[in-house]
């Protein structure tokens, strides 16, 4: 019986590599990777559209679907990040705690990237930000198929400007960055973080919600689950068991030019368990995704609340 063909475009993750490089095989499918084009244009419809099977923003992704989008996710998350360590400020501002950014301008590369939606969300939900106080600055187009709430205040950069410059100029107060910010990067002493300690205010998120943000979901064509629902089930298969792999490999230090790389391992093990990328509709996945459905609705990307069950393809089990 021939192979379901299926082509793919993910970004070029180590926990991917074992199905990309062909070690992995997902059962009845066979799978191929299209040539990853970068991490923005993953998102471009066009860029995306050519491929059945692809990584998408989570907040996007939900927006597209609520408006009847042809695509349905997969519960295989590539792509998960704590974004308090990515709101950046100028210090000059008088920006001391998260309250002091209401009222002011903020930068991000669009409204909704995935990792937008969760810093907001948890600016508006955890430290009473709320993001109506905001005037955001944007420098492009939107990845899903939304329209602005009536009372968000959004301003579009021209061209020839940039964010990175205008948050070292004051002419923004802060940014929300996918990256690190350039300041942070150049050392400038104008730029700082919003929670300088970062890392430890990730922790105790954690341990305090057990949230490992989810950015990315991974599509496929509804009509290919319509045809074949079996190819739910092997295609998470086929993803886990290349993780597994992934994972393995990952232990040993002598592949990664870090000194205290195998300490860095053993510490995330600690605090996020053996398994941080955990696939499937897990109890803790669901609250992962509930926490995000609430912050795209609330911020005006969807018209109703969505559920998980609307959101992801159910397999043959």
């Amino acid at each position: 019986m021939a192979k379901l063909k299926i082509k793919a475009l993910t970004g070029e993750y180590e926990i991917v590599r074992a199905l990309r490089e062909g070690q992995v095989e997902a059962e009845g499918v066979d799978l191929e990777f299209l040539s990853f084009p970068g991490t923005r244009d993953i998102h471009v419809p066009e860029v995306r559209e050519a491929a059945d099977l692809g990584e998408f923003n989570a907040g996007a992704y939900m927006a597209n679907r609520s408006r009847g989008h042809p695509l349905t996710a997969l519960p295989i998350f590539l792509h998960r990040r704590f974004r308090h360590g990515f709101v950046f400020i100028n210090k000059s501002r008088g920006i001391e705690i998260p309250k002091d950014l209401i009222g002011k301008r903020i930068g991000g590369t669009n409204f909704a990237p995935a990792g937008n939606l969760w810093a907001r969300g948890i600016l508006e939900n955890e430290y009473g930000v709320p993001h109506r106080s905001i005037t955001w600055v944007t420098e492009r187009d939107e990845d899903g198929d939304f329209d602005y709430h009536e009372d968000l205040k959004v301003e579009r950069i021209d061209a020839d400007q940039d964010l990175d410059d205008m948050l070292a100029a004051g002419k923004l107060d802060a940014i929300i960055s996918p990256n690190v910010a350039r300041g942070i990067v150049e050392g400038d002493a104008r730029i700082g973080r919003l929670f300088p300690d970062y890392k430890d205010v990730e922790v105790a998120y954690y341990k305090a919600t057990g949230i490992f943000p989810i950015m990315h979901v991974t599509t496929i064509r509804q009509e290919i689950v319509d045809a074949n629902p079996w190819v739910v089930d092997s295609l998470i298969k086929a993803f886990d068991e290349a993780k597994k792999i992934a994972y393995r490999r990952l232990t040993n230090p002598r592949i990664v030019p870090l000194a205290w790389y195998r300490t860095q391992w053993e510490e995330e093990q600690e605090i996020l368990g053996d398994d941080p990328w955990a696939y499937g509709l897990t109890e803790a996945n669901r609250k992962n995704i509930e926490t995000l459905i609430g912050y795209v609705h609330q911020q005006g990307l969807t018209d109703r609340r969505m559920s998980i069950e609307e959101l992801f393809a159910a397999g043959e089990a």
